[in-house]
């Protein structure tokens, strides 16, 4: 495209001082296209006042000659200054990242040509720059947003400038109700100042997740930014405290297993010793008694390993495309000591272990069963003057629902909650007095080896506990 010389106004956006050298460099064009001919116009009116012509001969032959030198003048100045002009606002144009106009007369056999000519590449690299510019932020916009992990940037203000998808979920927000607040008031205050690679707890919907905090600076316009990235490392801590544990059993039920062995198999060969030994009567039923402890302590504490060794060698899940509603159904029928309610909920078929999911299910709904049921448990009481200061019914229910790209399981009680939540998946660790403290952690560890998760929560509208159990559909 050809740009016009009429618009050279936008090369001049300081109108002071480029203005009066524009013109200072035009008048000397002009008063030099005038002294080039001035000499030979002298020459030629007198030459022409010198003949015998009549004085209005005379007056119009020397009009039209200075006539013809000014148009000539004229020409000479728009051949000069023109296309300087015209070059002028090209650059403008460039300057203003307007790659689509370019100059004329662009030749290389000559100077002004060539001039166009070098513009005019400057002018195609500019734009090639500018497109690879645009391509390489929309490829960055989309890296950004198709990354699983939680980024923010924050300007010195400590405002956010750029959130992408995994953000917002984790804040349960939209980038339009995000964008333009401080980290205090979107909770990730004590992210931006904790140490570089910190490990924190990101206010959620999952409060025992436990974040990477990773932190960097970057310049935008010369504005220094922060670069926050979080991990969710919680799945990790766990696979290593998972492991720790499934050593620890291993190291424990070796060395007990062979301690346990001898001591049961000598009490029994002391107890078919003792039939036939010359003792008295009260001396022979404390020897049979004590020796009955120890076969029995010994046995149960072999039936107490092999409990905890599940959490070391349960296997890999076997997946088959299975059905959820029958699983949940066997699930409900098993338990006897308190009628639990299934809700029902959309059709849904998973692939999944369905003798790892039903024994999960069975561990989960057993504690919610247990938990309504416990001794001195004091449930809500209802406002309604009918029923004034009875004491409900204890309460477990099984349910479903989808969201998204997962199935979500609901068992819900109306027990006295949880006492210590971020305890609840630790081995060993448990408030009920017969208690093993492995049913949990194995629960978990069944959902998570499906691609899944457990949560559990107090409700805070009532009492009770929560348990959502999340399996991937696919």
């Amino acid at each position: 495209m050809v740009f016009s010389p009429h618009t050279s106004g936008r090369a001049n956006p300081q109108k002071g001082p480029r203005k009066r050298t524009r013109l200072l460099y035009e008048r000397r064009i002009s008063l030099y296209s005038l002294l080039v001919a001035l000499p030979g116009m002298i020459v030629s009116g007198i030459f022409i006042w010198l003949q015998p012509w009549t004085t209005a001969s005379k007056f119009a032959t020397i009009g039209a000659e200075l006539f013809a030198w000014w148009m000539l003048a004229l020409a000479l100045h728009e051949q000069t200054v023109r296309p300087l002009q015209t070059l002028a606002n090209v650059v403008a144009a460039l300057r203003e990242e307007d790659y689509s106009f370019r100059a004329r007369g662009a030749a290389t056999d000559d100077a002004l040509g060539e001039l166009s000519i070098e513009v005019n590449a400057l002018a195609d690299l500019l734009a090639d720059q500018r497109i690879r510019a645009i391509e390489a932020v929309a490829l960055l916009r989309r890296v950004v947003e198709e990354i699983d992990a939680p980024l923010f940037s924050f300007d010195p203000d400590r405002v956010l400038r750029l959130v992408n998808a995994a953000g917002e979920r984790l804040l349960q927000q939209p980038a339009v109700r995000l964008l333009g607040r401080t980290a205090e008031e979107i909770g990730l205050a004590h992210c931006i100042s904790a140490a570089n690679e910190s490990l924190l707890a990101v206010p959620s919907n999952r409060p025992n997740a436990r974040w990477l905090v990773r932190q960097s600076t970057f310049r935008e316009k010369g504005v220094p930014h922060t670069l926050l990235v979080l991990s969710d490392v919680s799945r990790a801590l766990r696979e290593e405290e998972r492991s720790a544990w499934q050593r620890l059993i291993r190291v424990l039920g070796h060395e007990l297993n062979n301690s346990l062995a001898p001591i049961k198999s000598i009490a029994g060969s002391l107890s078919a010793q003792l039939a036939t030994s010359p003792l008295a009567s009260g001396q022979r039923r404390d020897f049979e008694r004590g020796l009955e402890i120890i076969e029995t302590r010994s046995a149960s504490l072999n039936r107490f390993l092999q409990a905890y060794r599940q959490l070391a060698q349960m296997p890999p899940p076997v997946l088959n495309k299975i059905a959820l509603l029958p699983v949940l159904e066997r699930v409900v029928f098993l338990e006897t000591r308190l009628p639990v309610t299934l809700y029902p909920g959309p059709e849904v078929t998973l692939m999944l272990d369905p003798d790892q999911i039903e024994q999960m299910l069975i561990n989960l709904v057993r504690n919610a069963v247990e938990a309504a049921l416990e001794p001195g448990a004091t449930h809500e009481v209802s406002s309604d003057p009918a029923v004034a200061g009875r004491v409900p019914a204890p309460q477990v229910s099984l349910g479903w629902k989808l969201e998204d790209d997962q199935v979500v399981l609901m068992i819900d009680d109306n027990g006295p909650g949880l006492l210590n939540p971020s305890n609840a998946f630790v081995p060993f660790y448990t408030t009920k007095p017969g208690g093993s403290g492995i049913g949990l952690a194995l629960s978990r560890q069944v959902a998570e080896a499906h691609g899944g998760s457990i949560e559990l929560s107090n409700d805070d509208r009532k009492r009770g506990c929560q348990v959502r159990v999340k399996l991937p559909r696919r």
